[in-house]
């Protein structure tokens, strides 16, 4: 069956991301309103978007109101439910802002109403409500060094929940004994609630000590503010057991893994055989590019894992250790560094996207390499190995014309990865 490999690779992205989509995910989880009132919060890259979906799901004739943030450019109409957009991934005041709100609105609730919490990637920027004592330039700070230290999501989310007021498990803890239902559209690997936007509604089971190891584990040595709320028992976040959860549900409403399988189904329509990798890949990622160029090559040279016609794909997050240099997320950089571990090799072509559409902070979801991409950077005087060491593969892939742009997609469950090997080597 022949095929075009860069529109199939579009094609695998996109039934990955509308797997994902508000629009299909939330209305089955819409529970039966309550007695008392319906207070909608959230925050996160999809938040207009679940936003709009939970209003469009519920009744006319039952009251509803509320708030959520999402990123700047990220925001929509959302029926009875107000939208703020606010910065990500470092927080910015209108960010603060929206969390002191919805912390208000928690906090005003009774035990017969029902706070319904949409939560999902990026929440834990956009819901940035600094512990008593630290400014908002101290969290901004820890998370900039966190973000360029090369951590781990959970990692990052770990500290970022031990310096907050409404996260880890804290705003659960606000909403007193009203019954609470958090719908999350998971965006970390291994889909744990309590990483998802750093578990506002879920108990934590990190400790204060282990955020102040990982920063020491980085190199981060933080404000003297930060450093001194740590090491004070007022840190610590509330834990399983806790009953300030006794009326909390928590749901993970759309997964990774889900929308890799949506590709795989994708790839096998079009006569190409899937092999799904995982959903939880972490990591460096140009050293994933390398371990994954060297499967891609396997199935060219001796049909294995797979022969070809097939498809590689990966979810998950990878991330960039980051000097300040040059411009480019960790998919941008995962592609240009497989096109340099491939070599030109013929016949594999590769996609690596963000599901939100926004690779890191740039304007891109990512980058599209094929066989021709080196001897491409070469004509146009783009030297490769020179934009992967400053981790500038956003202007190396402008000057090709391969960056994959898609504008917002509303949802969010992290990296999608496909590589494709068309034919077995000659």
């Amino acid at each position: 069956m022949s095929f075009d490999p860069d529109r199939l690779l579009r094609r695998l992205f996109d039934a990955a991301v509308a797997a994902a989509d508000p629009a299909r995910i939330v209305p089955p989880h819409r529970p039966p309103p309550p007695a008392g009132r319906t207070v909608v919060v959230g925050a996160g890259r999809p938040a207009a978007a679940t936003a709009a979906a939970a209003d469009a799901a519920w009744p006319a004739s039952a009251p509803l109101s509320g708030l959520v943030v999402t990123r700047y450019g990220h925001g929509g109409a959302a029926g009875r439910i107000d939208v703020v957009e606010a910065a990500h991934p470092v927080p910015d005041d209108p960010g603060r802002q929206a969390a002191e709100r919805i912390l208000a609105l928690a906090q005003g609730l009774g035990p017969d109403d029902l706070l319904l919490c949409l939560i999902s990637g990026g929440g834990s920027a956009l819901l940035s409500l600094p512990a008593a004592g630290i400014s908002h330039a101290d969290k901004q700070a820890v998370t900039r060094a966190l973000l360029n230290s090369g951590a781990a999501i959970a990692e990052i989310n770990c500290v970022r929940k031990h310096i907050s007021a409404i996260k880890g498990g804290r705003l659960a803890q606000a909403a007193g004994g009203a019954r609470v239902l958090a719908l999350a559209i998971s965006d970390v690997p291994g889909d744990d609630p309590s990483v998802i936007a750093s578990g506002p509604t879920v108990p934590d089971p990190t400790t204060r000590q282990q955020a102040e190891a990982i920063l020491r584990r980085h190199g981060i040595t933080p404000q003297a503010a930060v450093a001194d709320w740590l090491a004070r028992p007022e840190a610590e976040t509330p834990k399983p057991g806790d009953a300030a959860f006794a009326r909390v549900e928590t749901r993970v409403i759309a997964r990774p893994v889900a929308s890799l399988l949506a590709a795989a189904e994708e790839a096998r329509a079009a006569g190409v055989t899937p092999l799904v990798l995982g959903d939880a890949l972490e990591g460096e990622a140009r050293e994933a590019a390398r371990a994954l160029a060297g499967m891609a090559l396997g199935c060219r040279r001796h049909g294995l894992p797979l022969a070809p016609p097939c498809v590689l794909l990966s979810g998950g997050e990878l991330t960039v250790t980051h000097d300040g240099q040059g411009r480019g997320g960790p998919n941008a950089e995962f592609a240009l560094a497989l096109a340099v571990a491939l070599d030109g090799a013929p016949g594999i072509h590769a996609i690596a996207c963000d599901t939100d559409g926004i690779d890191g902070s740039e304007d891109n979801a990512g980058a599209a390499i094929g066989p021709d991409t080196l001897a491409r950077a070469r004509a146009a005087g783009v030297e490769v190995a020179a934009a992967l060491d400053r981790h500038d593969s956003y202007g190396a892939f402008a000057a090709l014309g391969a960056l994959v742009t898609t504008g917002p997609t509303r949802t969010n469950v992290n990296d999608f990865r496909a590589i494709l090997i068309t034919a077995a080597a000659g």
